[in-house]
């Protein structure tokens, strides 16, 4: 489960066994978990995140997407 960013409490990471989906980003705060799509950043899935806090996450996606997108091209490409 490689940890590819930690930005104010939030832990963004993917699974290590995944690589038959799309690239995508995990992001968990305390018992919350969404999941975004990287290569058109969008929100595939959200359990127990307020909307406010969904568009706050969508918008760090967004500004770290080259490097989501970096890490996971990396970790399943090796």
């Amino acid at each position: 489960m490689p940890t590819v960013l930690r930005i104010d409490g939030y832990r963004f990471f993917f699974y290590a066994n995944e690589n038959s989906e799309p690239s995508h980003i995990h992001v968990q705060r305390d018992q919350m978990l969404a999941k975004f799509w990287l290569e058109r950043v969008s929100l595939a899935s959200s359990t127990g995140f307020a909307a406010h806090e969904l568009n706050d996450l969508f918008k760090l996606v967004e500004k770290h997407q080259q490097t989501l997108v970096e890490s996971w091209n990396e970790f399943f490409s090796s």
